[in-house]
């Protein structure tokens, strides 16, 4: 069976909530069981190094979204699980990508474009004041991650599409100037029906906005933060409406479609906010109990996870490395025997 390969990157600058759960977490993992399918997943610490300078934070993240992804049911043995940094053919793949990719490409990626709106908008005189090289080149950083492993589909938000059509660029020239077929050139694919959860205070649940429910809160925690919810002043007993409600809509991505309704009835009827928040961390305290605490065991066994890591490093590997030299030869790297 021909497989389609699917790519999906997981930046490592902060702890895993419950909107990154529903909206990327849970259906990468349903997908990637899929005879279809093969996955690979990484830990992208090359591009948290890009905004985070800050080693403990990068060093955490790591161990808490790997713990994360293994408790929630990665089959590691059907899906490739690597962090990004273990495999140096991806760096030394971005410097043969960079030297074909043009700068006009990348001074027009969004980030890079953004922080020169951002210093023009300050008054500075230098547009390019206080911006890395790693913001303005990570698009081939992250062009190397999908080239590498001739991935057909890389999900994404629409934020990112762009950067899947500047990795098919520079795939496309790369095959152009060295004359050959190398790469495969991948597609965006974005899901709209993916949920978007509201955070504490009714923004999109996001670290910068810090209004976060992480995924695995020990209890306590747990119903503190969703006691902390924002909702309006409706008494009990009088109907409160579903849509835009916080509440509800965290408990919609969890429930059936079936409990949905019957809640949906509830809010019809007037549930008052100190009942509907308890159901709430009831209903979601029952499902995440579990994996709660594989989280815990594994957090305290890194060796564990460690070794889980660097075997999916050895699967990556096995492919970037022949295909490394594969390229280095087009280019005229190659070895003399």
């Amino acid at each position: 069976m021909n497989k389609t390969t699917v790519l999906t990157g997981i930046t490592t600058t902060g702890t895993p909530h419950l909107g990154n759960y529903v909206g990327a977490i849970r259906p990468a993992i349903e997908a990637s069981r899929l005879a279809d399918i093969q996955s690979y997943f990484f830990l992208a610490d090359f591009h948290a190094l890009i905004k985070c300078h800050e080693p403990q934070r990068v060093a955490e993240s790591r161990r808490e979204i790997a713990a994360t992804w293994l408790a929630l049911g990665l089959d590691t043995d059907q899906a490739v699980f690597y962090r990004q940094s273990d495999i140096p053919e991806i760096p030394e793949l971005t410097w043969l990508l960079t030297c074909v990719a043009a700068k006009g490409l990348m001074n027009r990626a969004h980030a890079y474009k953004a922080a020169v709106q951002e210093n023009l908008d300050a008054g500075d005189r230098d547009p390019d004041a206080g911006i890395q090289m790693g913001l303005y080149s990570y698009p081939i950083l992250m062009a190397a991650d999908i080239l590498m492993f001739k991935a057909n589909k890389v999900p994404v938000g629409r934020d990112q599409i762009q950067h899947i059509e500047m990795a098919r660029d520079i795939g496309q020239r790369f095959n152009h100037i060295f004359q050959g077929d190398y790469f495969t050139l991948p597609e965006a694919v974005v899901d709209d029906r993916v949920a978007v959860l509201n955070g504490l205070d009714g923004r999109k649940m996001s670290k910068s906005y810090n209004n976060t429910i992480p995924l695995f809160e020990p209890e306590k925690k747990l119903r503190k933060l969703i006691n902390k919810i924002k909702t309006n002043s409706l008494e009990p007993g009088e109907p409160k409406q579903t849509e835009g409600c916080t509440l509800f809509q965290i408990y919609s991505a969890f429930a059936s479609a079936a409990e949905v309704e019957q809640m949906r009835q509830r809010y019809a009827e007037g549930i008052a906010w100190g009942e509907m928040k308890k159901e709430l961390f009831e209903y979601l305290n029952a499902q995440l109990q579990g994996p709660r605490e594989t989280y815990e065991r594994l957090m305290q066994d890194p060796g564990y996870v460690e070794s889980v890591l660097l075997k999916g490093a050895d699967k990556a590997r096995a492919q970037a490395t022949p295909f490394l030299e594969t390229l280095k030869a087009a280019v005229g790297l190659g070895r003399f025997i």
